[in-house]
C-alpha cells in the first residue's frame, strides 16, 4: 500500500479520469468556442449583407437623383446671352458661305412661332403627356410660314441650302415656297393624302388636314381615289409606326442628300428621334469625313458633343441674324403666293362634307372651301396627327 491510502494502480485510475474530464471539459470549451465563432461569424455575415444593401440602395437613391438633375438640365431651356449669339451666328453664316452640299435637319421648335406646340419644350406634347395632362391643337388652318420657314426658303433659291429634312407634319415647308424636290417629310405632311393602290401612288393635296379621322395604325381618310376608287390613306407616321411611303417621305432623297452632305444644321430638333436614322449620320464613314454639325436648340440634344457649334436660341431669331449676316432679305410669306393652293386637287360633287376642317384660304376674310362662311376660330381641334394619333403608344399588357 502507497503514502496516502492509495495504490499505484488506484492512483494511475484516478490521473486517467482527472485527464479524462479534463479532455471532456476542453472539447465542450471547443465546442462552445466554434458555436460562438460561427454566431459571430453569421452576425458579421448578416451586418455585411445588411451594410451591402443599404450601399447598393444609397448608390441607387444616388443615381436616381442624378438621373432626375440630368434630366431635369436636359429639358431646361438655355439662351446664350445677345452678344455670344451674335458670336456663334459669325461663325454659322461663315460655315454656310463655305459649305459645299449644306443639308438642313428641322424639328418642331421652328413652327413654335406659328403657335403649333413642340414635343420636348416645357410646354411640349410629351412633356404634357408625361405629366398626366391632356393636350390639344388650335387649329392649324390658321397656322402660317414662320421666319425661319421663309429663310430656309430663299437659301435654297440662292443655293446655299441643298435639301430639307424635316420630321413635321404641318406642311409649312411646302407653304414657304420650298420645292417638293427639294425636301423630305420623313413624318409626313398633315395636307396630302394618297392612294396607294395606284403605281405609282397618286398624291391628292389639299387645302385642309386630311388627317382628322386617322391615328396610329388607322391612316383610311374616308375619301376615295378619283382614279380607281379605292381608299385614301394620309401620309403621317405616327410615334412607333415605320414610314413605308415614297412621297413626301422621300427618304432617298433624304439620304442622298446625307451622303453628300458635308454641313448639316439642325434647326428646332431635339434629336432623339432623328439620331436613330443612321444614315442621316454618315455614320459608315470615318470620323474625320462626317459632316461639321452645328445645331440650334435651346434644350441639350444627343449630339451635343458632336456639333461644331451649339447655339443656343429661339430659330426664328437665330435665322434672323444669320439672313442679316449674310445680306439676305428674308422673304415674307403671302397667303395670296401660297404654292399650296395651285398644287391642291378639288374635293369632288358629294365630297365637301368629308371633313369638318376649316379650309385654307388666300385671305383670313375668305371662308374657304366648304366652310359655309364659318369664322375662323381657335377652339382646340382633337384626333388627327396632333389630337389622338400624336400620343405615344400604350404597352399591351401580357396575358398569362
Amino acid at each position: 500500500m502507497a503514502a496516502g491510502g492509495l495504490s499505484r494502480s488506484e492512483r494511475k485510475a484516478a490521473e486517467r479520469v482527472r485527464r479524462l474530464r479534463e479532455e471532456q471539459q476542453r472539447e465542450r470549451l471547443r465546442q462552445v468556442s466554434r458555436i460562438l465563432r460561427k454566431a459571430v461569424a453569421e452576425r458579421s455575415a448578416e451586418e455585411g449583407r445588411l451594410l451591402a444593401e443599404s450601399e447598393d440602395l444609397v448608390t441607387e437613391l444616388q443615381g436616381r437623383s442624378r438621373r432626375r438633375e440630368g434630366l431635369k438640365r436636359r429639358q431646361e431651356e438655355v439662351c446664350d446671352d445677345p452678344e455670344e449669339l451674335r458670336r456663334k451666328v459669325r461663325e454659322l453664316a461663315s460655315a454656310v458661305r463655305n459649305a459645299k452640299h449644306l443639308v438642313v435637319y428641322t424639328g418642331a421648335g421652328i413652327s413654335t412661332a406659328a403657335s403649333i406646340p413642340d414635343y420636348r419644350g416645357p410646354n411640349g406634347v410629351w412633356t404634357l403627356l408625361q405629366k398626366g395632362r391632356s393636350i390639344s391643337a388650335a387649329d392649324l388652318s390658321e397656322a402660317e410660314p414662320t421666319l425661319t420657314h421663309m429663310s430656309i426658303a430663299c437659301l435654297h433659291e440662292q443655293k446655299l441650302v441643298q435639301h430639307v429634312v424635316s420630321q413635321n407634319c404641318d406642311g409649312l415647308h411646302l407653304r414657304s415656297g420650298l420645292p417638293r424636290t427639294a425636301m423630305s417629310e420623313l413624318h409626313g405632311n398633315m395636307y396630302i393624302e394618297v392612294c396607294t393602290a395606284c403605281t405609282p401612288n397618286r398624291e391628292y393635296v389639299r387645302v385642309f388636314d386630311v388627317t382628322e379621322r386617322t391615328a396610329l395604325h388607322r391612316h383610311q381618310t374616308g375619301r376615295t381615289c378619283h382614279k380607281c376608287g379605292a381608299q385614301l390613306r394620309d401620309t403621317i407616321v405616327h410615334f412607333g409606326e415605320r414610314g413605308t411611303l415614297g412621297q413626301p417621305l422621300n427618304w432617298e432623297a433624304a439620304t442622298q442628300a446625307a451622303s453628300r452632305a458635308d454641313t448639316i444644321l439642325c434647326l428646332g430638333s431635339s434629336l432623339k428621334v432623328l439620331k436613330k436614322y443612321p444614315h442621316l449620320w454618315c455614320m459608315t464613314k470615318p470620323p474625320s469625313r462626317r459632316p461639321k454639325l452645328y445645331i440650334v436648340n435651346l434644350q441639350w440634344t444627343p449630339k451635343d458633343d458632336w456639333a461644331a457649334l451649339k447655339l443656343h436660341g429661339k430659330c426664328d431669331e437665330v435665322m434672323r441674324l444669320l439672313m442679316d449676316e449674310l445680306g439676305l432679305e428674308i422673304p415674307r410669306y403671302s397667303r395670296w403666293q401660297d404654292p399650296i393652293f395651285s398644287l391642291a386637287t378639288p374635293l369632288r360633287a358629294g365630297e365637301e362634307g368629308s371633313h369638318s376642317r376649316k379650309s385654307l384660304c388666300r385671305s383670313r376674310e375668305e371662308p374657304g372651301p366648304g366652310d359655309r362662311g364659318a369664322p375662323l376660330s381657335s377652339a382646340p381641334v382633337l384626333g388627327g396627327w396632333f389630337g389622338r394619333g400624336c400620343t405615344k403608344r400604350t404597352k399591351r399588357k401580357k396575358v398569362t
